[in-house]
């Protein structure tokens, strides 16, 4: 039987990196970086890209500091990895806004990330993956926060690694659920957290294995969130209730796999959206929080 050392051990990558152009600071040993020496405002230079893209690989958010860019300056820092994302709320923006009471802005590549005192939710206040209802779900996120609650504190982020949940899992369960898929459905949040009916003419659905690999490290993943995951495909209901329950549970309820973000106004984090989860924490009500976001495109997770 294994030791309670054991069954937390997580997987870390072992090469110690010698960053020449930026500054890391790691969050946790095992999720989240901050990053120094880096002015989002301006361009890149070949070498200061390469290391941050390293270090987002190597710590799935980063975090910078003191930036104060416009959002032209957001959406070419996001191109750098990619094609930038049009969230299914614009796509539907009329009827979506509407139903959702929510500003949805003139640009469909930024998504508006706010709420005040006459807000009745907050987006992302449970664990999930951004819109992993899609065909291609987001690589990656940036959310930059520009005015946080005028009490000085409150609306952290707090982020979750689906690598460290997949990897202290017993053999028994990774061999059971590598070869499953689930359904993932944008529906859900309607239903399920907004309390309204999505708007007609359906919403993104689609069907991702339970456990891919990242494109990048190669590393396997958890990717079943309670945000968007509707059931898996080829069990009984009362079966993927029972398995998605207990999968949620064990990824959400341990902090070693988790950092706590604090935000700080000008403050932009850039998430893995291929091997983290999120939870938005509103502890802030009636206080405001503003910001807005740029997602990446990025390819079906694949075994």
């Amino acid at each position: 039987m294994a030791t309670r050392a054991q069954e937390r051990h997580i997987e870390r990558p072992e090469e110690v990196r010698n960053f020449k152009t930026i500054g890391v600071k790691p969050l946790t040993p095992v999720i989240g970086a901050e990053i120094e020496g880096v002015d989002l405002s301006q361009e890149l230079s070949p070498a200061q890209f390469a290391e941050v893209r390293q270090a987002f690989l190597d710590h799935s958010v980063v975090v910078f500091r003191d930036q104060k860019i416009s959002r032209e300056d957001h959406k070419r820092f996001g191109r750098h990895f990619g094609r930038l994302h049009v969230h299914p709320y614009h796509v539907k923006s009329e009827e979506a806004g509407k139903r959702l009471g929510r500003d949805l802005g003139p640009d469909p590549e930024i998504l508006i990330v706010k709420a005040d005192a006459n807000s009745k939710y907050v987006a992302g206040e449970e664990w999930h993956t951004d819109v992993s209802c899609d065909a291609e779900p987001p690589m990656g996120s940036m959310l930059y926060i520009t005015q946080t609650p005028e009490i000085g504190s409150g609306g952290d982020t707090c982020f979750m690694s689906t690598y460290a949940a997949y990897d202290s899992l017993s053999p028994k369960m990774k061999a059971f659920l590598d070869g499953l898929d689930a359904v993932h459905d944008g529906a859900k949040p309607y239903s399920g957290g907004y309390g309204i009916a999505a708007p007609t003419g359906g919403w993104p659905k689609s069907v991702h294995p339970v456990v891919p690999r990242h494109p990048d490290t190669g590393r396997k993943l958890l990717f079943v969130n309670r945000g968007f995951t509707s059931h898996i495909d080829g069990l009984a209901r009362d079966e993927s209730a029972a398995l998605l329950e207990m999968l949620w549970r064990h990824a959400e309820s341990n902090p070693i796999y988790q950092c706590r973000v604090r935000w700080q106004p000008n403050t932009l984090v850039f998430w893995d959206n291929r091997c983290t989860q999120h939870h938005s924490v509103w502890d802030y009500y009636p206080h405001s929080r503003y910001g807005e976001r740029v997602s990446i495109i990025g390819s079906p997770p694949q075994r």
